[in-house]
């Protein structure tokens, strides 16, 4: 059906679409002060728009909102139409509270009362 419209309109309808998956993008990609809108996501990397995102590589962080998720170093992979691909070399997820190096006893206290 699309080989009948006009080329006009074909590429309308390609820019709205890339358009709407953009605004359905929950997680992004943050380097330094810039963030990209994740257009899909794999266990083994994520693309990006091509129109929007630079040529990344390096160190980058991952978002889900306002939720950190990962900090990741990653290459450029391949161009796929308008999608640019990324592969994870590293990918780590982000912990909540500092990792320690001693066993935590089960029966600590949950509290310290003060002296009243």
């Amino acid at each position: 059906m699309s080989e009948y419209l006009p080329k006009e309109i074909r590429d309308q309808l390609a820019a709205a679409r890339r358009q709407g998956k953009r605004k359905r993008a929950t997680r992004s990609v943050h380097v330094g002060d810039e963030a990209f809108a994740i257009i899909e996501m794999s266990d083994h990397g994520f693309a990006l728009d091509t129109e929007t995102a630079p040529r990344l590589r390096g160190l980058i962080d991952i978002y889900d909102g306002a939720q950190h998720l990962y900090q990741a170093l990653i290459m450029a992979s391949s161009e796929d139409g308008d999608l640019m691909r990324y592969d994870f070399k590293r990918n780590t997820a982000t912990a909540r509270t500092a990792p320690v190096d001693f066993v935590q006893s089960d029966t600590r206290p949950a509290g310290l009362l003060s002296k009243a």
